[in-house]
């Protein structure tokens, strides 16, 4: 009785070791799955990551779209599907991303527009000096030319203006002349000879206040000489002609009384 009970026992073993073989393994106590749930990225698209032993109808039942759905967001055929490599990306859904909560709305800087260049004024000062020296440089002592002409005209023939020296210690100035390129010149009075250039031109902006010079000196027919004596005087000749009619004539009276 003993064997046969033994007997029992072992066969109810074996079947039971079978059993344990041949079964799937099952989830050991306190064991717990995990499945991944995708979320939406910035764009909308949602995507699933393939991992080891997954198929197109697994995903696709797992996220709970068509089979034909997931092939055509991922543009896959049948023999795609059958070798799907982990890690892959796959597109599962699109949707629109919830927009976010409203806050002060930005406003756009409004672009001023482009400056109108400004159109000022500037001023024309004219120096007609006496260049005693001959230096051509306007220096200390060396006063205005009195009865000078000057002459300014810009460029486009809208402005145009003239003036005379006068003895004295300042220029003469042109006030108020729009921007523009002048011409300036300059004309000494007759008996004046120019030691310097007498015409030039000028580019004046707004603001500008700019000095030309322009020399000249006496000519020879003014220049008096140093020495009054130097030179020879009527005064004098007359005088001496005199003298030398006076002793001819005391000669010749002489001359008589001895005969």
């Amino acid at each position: 009785m003993k064997r046969l009970v033994t007997l029992i026992l072992s066969l109810l073993a074996l079947a039971v070791f079978a059993l344990a073989v041949t079964l799937p393994a099952a989830a050991q106590p306190g064991q717990q799955n995990f499945y991944y749930t995708p979320t939406a990225e910035l764009s909308g698209n949602i995507f699933y990551i393939v991992k080891e032993g997954d198929s197109c109808i697994g995903i696709a039942l797992l996220n709970n779209i068509s089979e034909d759905q997931l092939r055509a967001y991922n543009n896959l055929n049948l023999d795609d599907c059958r070798f799907l490599m982990p890690g892959t990306k796959l597109l599962i859904a699109v949707v629109t991303p919830t927009p976010l909560p409203s806050g002060p709305t930005a406003t756009a800087t409004p672009i001023l527009p482009t400056p109108t260049p400004f159109n000022g004024f500037g001023r024309v000062c004219v120096w007609l000096f006496e260049d005693v020296n001959g230096n051509a440089r306007a220096e200390e002592g060396e006063l205005q030319i009195p009865g000078g002409a000057l002459s300014l005209a810009d460029n486009v023939g809208k402005v145009n203006k003239t003036a005379d020296t006068t003895n004295g210690l300042d220029p003469v100035c042109f006030e108020e002349l729009p921007e523009g390129t002048y011409t300036i010149s300059a004309a000494p009075p007759q008996g004046y000879n120019p030691t310097t250039q007498m015409s030039l031109v000028l580019k004046l902006n707004a603001g500008d206040q700019s000095t030309l010079d322009f020399g000249a000196q006496p000519s020879s027919s003014l220049i008096e000489p140093d020495d009054p004596g130097a030179g020879p005087s009527p005064l004098l000749g007359l005088i001496g002609g005199a003298i030398i009619l006076a002793a001819i004539g005391l000669a010749i009276y002489a001359r008589k009384m001895l005969k």
